[in-house]
């Protein structure tokens, strides 16, 4: 696709973020692209909606992340209200979203450009709430504390009945997860869970988390969960220091919804999307997770080499009871056509096999 419109999604507090970003602006520069810029660090503008962050990064139909994951889910917010791709250049340590590295970025800026550069789809998850979100004035201070502006409420979309049973369709994409969690150290939350329409059981926990596959490698994973492959779609529900005995994730289809219920005597909980607060619920309230017609077009180079990423970011080590075997062979792939009955299988390119 020709690019016209960039939306430059940068970290400025870091010095190879504003390095990058000057590259972005060159390029643009020379191609006559229209490039506007959203600086993730600065502190002296209110935080937005998806649409209205979208609509302050120019309507862009390519948007540039300049940072980590973090940097790369606030671009993420604005391509899945445009429908763009979103280019994540790998500035970060650990996470696993940003993928093109730095020294690619300009050949990466002409493969787009060109129409030539792969893209990679990753499902996303949307909500109906029983009522629309908000955050007590109350409370607003103490759930603010040392984070800065908060983003508003999802808005609700227009085409929520009132009274039909099935909630408020809120105007919210979540490439991670959605997070129900605790507000008071000492009161958990108790949630009647629901996955595809039937009760599966009254929880009391900290938290429950329901995860893309993408996000099973957030919060999930440091909750205990599993780690899925992104190249697949499910509804990932985990409890986090749930006080009973069934305290497993739940991988469900992904067209079954997970929908959570607060609990007459349960104490409040914060509603999260992506990591960033988006309302608190009341005991009688309830949310539906499922999955979003809305995906995230992801710009690629190369095939992506989850696993390799899985063992270099979090460190993996082998059992010390193969040390006495010495390293672990590489998998051994032939520089040869791959085998008919291989053909279908995703498999890394021979570089990243060895």
């Amino acid at each position: 696709m020709a690019v016209h419109r960039v939306g430059l999604v940068v970290h400025q507090g870091r010095d190879a973020a504003r390095e990058a970003a000057r590259t972005v602006r060159a390029w643009c520069a020379e191609r006559d692209v229209r490039c506007t810029e959203i600086d993730v660090s600065a502190p002296d503008h209110g935080r937005r909606s998806g649409r209205e962050e979208a609509h302050a990064a120019g309507d862009p139909d390519l948007v540039v992340t300049l940072g980590g994951d973090g940097t790369f889910l606030r671009g993420a917010r604005i391509a899945v209200k445009t429908g763009a791709s979103v280019l994540g250049v790998d500035l970060g340590k650990v996470g696993f979203l940003t993928e093109v590295p730095v020294r690619d970025l300009t050949p990466a800026l002409d493969a787009v450009h060109a129409g030539s550069a792969p893209v990679e789809e990753r499902m996303t998850l949307t909500m109906r709430a029983s009522r629309p979100p908000g955050v007590p004035t109350e409370l607003e201070a103490f759930l603010r504390y040392g984070r800065g502006p908060a983003l508003p409420p999802p808005p609700v979309r227009p085409e929520s009945t009132v009274g039909d049973g099935w909630g408020l369709a809120l105007d919210v994409n979540a490439l991670n997860d959605v997070v129900v969690e605790k507000l008071a150290r000492d009161h958990q939350v108790s949630a009647g869970v629901y996955v595809s329409g039937r009760l599966l059981a009254a929880y009391s926990a900290d938290a429950f988390v329901v995860a893309t596959p993408t996000g099973s490698t957030a919060y999930s994973f440091a909750a205990g969960g599993p780690v899925l492959s992104p190249h697949m779609e499910a509804v990932v529900f985990t409890p986090v220091a749930a006080h009973m005995t069934f305290d497993r994730t739940v991988v469900a289809a992904p067209d079954e919804p997970v929908a959570l219920r607060i609990l007459p005597h349960s104490g409040p909980a914060a509603v999260s999307v992506d990591g960033r607060l988006r309302g608190v619920l009341d005991p009688g309230d309830w949310i539906g997770v499922y999955r979003a017609p809305q995906r995230v077009r992801l710009i690629r180079l190369r095939p992506t080499d989850f696993y390799g990423r899985l063992r270099e970011r979090f460190h993996l080590t082998d059992a010390p009871a193969t040390a006495t075997d010495g390293a672990a062979a590489t998998f051994f792939r032939p520089d040869s056509c791959v085998p008919p009955d291989l053909a279908g299988l995703r498999l890394p390119p021979p570089s990243a096999a060895r």
